[in-house]
Formats: structure tokens, sequence, C-alpha cells
């Protein structure tokens, strides 16, 4: 489904836990890093696109979170003709986006990488909100720019530090921290210093994979 400039309606997701920080997916098999998205089907609304990816992408159910705001307009982004298949070149052009700030309500283990039959990431863990966009890929890093700050307004006023550290690099994200999901449904953990999580919590992609 193309409106008639060739881009796709689309919702992405910045979901916050009670620190302010957001979510971060790595997708699976490659080493780019990104919030969850996905498109709108014929017939829905932005806000119900935005639940089913929520739920099919990082497994939480509506009663998880809080919606906090989302953008004013559409944010577009243009894809690369290398990104996009043969047949569709020349009509399709790239993604316009309804972006929802989300906050937590629920747990860490609430979150399920495998959710459905066809994972989107293969690991996750908290950042900061004005994250490093040096591991999103190049073409999406404007209007992620864009949609963090949009949405910052939204924040408490202390959490405007630090804003779009592009140095940080992806290994140095890996000194940090973060749980890889496993076929077999474990999680190698790697704790980010200063991470609390509550009796029994853990970054386990699919706690009742076990």
């Amino acid at each position: 489904m193309l409106d008639r400039d060739g881009f796709r309606p689309n919702v992405g997701i910045i979901l916050l836990n009670q620190k302010n920080q957001v979510f971060w997916g790595k997708r699976i098999r490659t080493h780019s890093w990104q919030f969850p998205q996905g498109g709108i089907d014929r017939g829905e609304t932005p806000e119900q696109a935005m639940f089913r990816e929520l739920h099919e992408e990082v497994g939480l159910q509506p009663q998880h979170v809080s919606i906090v705001a989302r953008t004013r307009d559409w944010l577009r982004y243009e894809v690369p003709d290398r990104y996009i298949r043969r047949d569709a070149r020349g009509h399709y052009k790239g993604q316009k986006q309804i972006w929802f700030l989300l906050r937590l309500v629920g747990h860490d283990w609430d979150l399920n990488l495998r959710a459905t039959n066809h994972p989107e990431f293969d690991a996750w863990r908290w950042n900061d909100y004005w994250i490093p966009l040096d591991v999103v890929v190049e073409f999406k890093r404007g209007v992620y720019q864009m949609a963090l700050t949009e949405l910052s307004r939204y924040l408490p006023r202390n959490d405007t530090r630090n804003r779009y550290l592009r140095g940080v690099r992806h290994k140095d994200m890996l000194a940090d921290g973060f749980a890889t999901g496993k076929e077999d449904g474990t999680s190698a953990m790697l704790m980010p210093p200063g991470m609390e999580l509550p009796p029994g919590a853990s970054f386990d992609p699919d706690p009742q994979a076990r």
C-alpha cells in the first residue's frame, strides 16, 4: 500500500523504561540496531498498527505500555535502490512514519523477541534517550533524529543531555553489555554497568522457552 508519492505508511516506536532509557533491538543476523517499526495494513489506524508491531517484534501487549506522545505529522525517509526489490524500483520510494513514544509499565521480563515465528531482532538492550546514531543504517538516521527531537519535549529536562553521541561505535555498545537471543531461547547476558533488575528478571528474549 503506497501513497501517490511512492511512500509506504509505517509506524515507529520509541519505548522508554522508568529511567527514560530507550529500547534498542539488533536486527536479526545483522550488526544494525534500530527501534521497532512496521507497516500499516489496509484498514488499520496508526495506533492499531503500533500495538500489532509492538507485540510482533518485542512481545508486549497494550497493558504493558502507556502512550506518552506521537509525532504530529508523517516523517519520511527514502530507501536507496540497492535495498529495494528489482520489481518495486521506479514506484516504491521509501517509508512515511508516525512515531509513538511509549513508556513500559510492565517489566523487562515481559519483553519477548520470539513472540512470532518470524523474529525481527536477536538481541536487545536499554540505552540513553540520545542514542548513538552510528549503529543505525545510514538512510534511517535523519528520520530517527527528527522523531527523537520532536518527542523529546515530553521527557524530563535532565534527559536532553548527551544529544546524539555519534562517536560511540558498535563495539563500544558491546563493551557496555547487551543480551543476545539464541536459537534455543536462552540468552547470553552481559549486564550493563549499573543496570538493576527485579528478582527473577533477565534479558532472556523468551522466558517461556526454558
